[in-house]
């Protein structure tokens, strides 16, 4: 049996530094979750942990490779990292919108690092599609639900969009043989843009109802 391919041959060499970049944005949301109902340093840290892990964890789980952060101790460090650099600054530097561009690019990145990694274990094209949204947004929807805030599942903003997209694009393109380099940077760009005119003119989809 051929063993499977590792995220570093779909992906390109950098593709690593993006992995973790993607996974310090989301810890970071995940302490702010936690800082903004002032909270001890022990939650910020477990909030950043859960959302910064929570959807690369749930991937590996479901197409049987190792839990990523178990295995790699720059994982936990980073989201550790996030939360005490939280903690130890003001809360108006981390007022505003300039987070949600910060999570627009880790989701993108994200969601395709994530269909990546299940290609390169052998996951039919649709099914890794679906195992990079997932990568971008459990974590988040860990977060809200831990948070007590609505999840992103159960809002019309285009959040999940963004992250099918890149996901879907990303698998759609090296189905079609395109260079790997190529089809990350375009599929990554894509869903960055979506998710970036969702905030910047707040786009959505329509809600059941709307439509009478």
């Amino acid at each position: 049996m051929t063993p499977p391919l590792e995220p570093a041959v779909l992906l390109p060499a950098f593709a690593p530094y993006l992995d973790v970049a993607g996974i310090a944005v989301f810890a970071a949301s995940g302490a702010l979750a936690a800082a903004r109902r002032a909270q001890t340093p022990v939650t910020l840290a477990f909030f950043a942990l859960v959302t910064g892990v929570g959807g690369g964890t749930v991937r590996d789980l479901l197409i049987g490779a190792p839990v990523f952060w178990v295995h790699d101790a720059r994982v936990a460090a980073v989201c550790l990292v996030m939360a005490a650099v939280i903690w130890a600054t003001p809360e108006r530097w981390w007022r505003g919108a300039a987070l949600d561009w910060f999570d627009a690019v880790g989701l993108a990145a994200y969601a395709v690092y994530g269909a990546a990694k299940a290609l390169g274990y052998g996951v039919p094209p649709v099914p890794a599609a679906l195992m990079g949204v997932v990568t971008g947004c459990v974590g988040g929807i860990i977060r809200d639900v831990l948070a007590g805030e609505p999840s992103i599942l159960m809002r019309p903003e285009l959040y999940v969009t963004a992250a099918a997209l890149a996901a879907g694009l990303h698998v759609a393109l090296r189905q079609l043989g395109v260079p790997p380099v190529v089809a990350a940077g375009v599929a990554a760009s894509a869903g960055f843009a979506l998710r970036a005119a969702a905030i910047r003119w707040k786009l959505a989809l329509p809600a059941y109802g709307e439509r009478d």
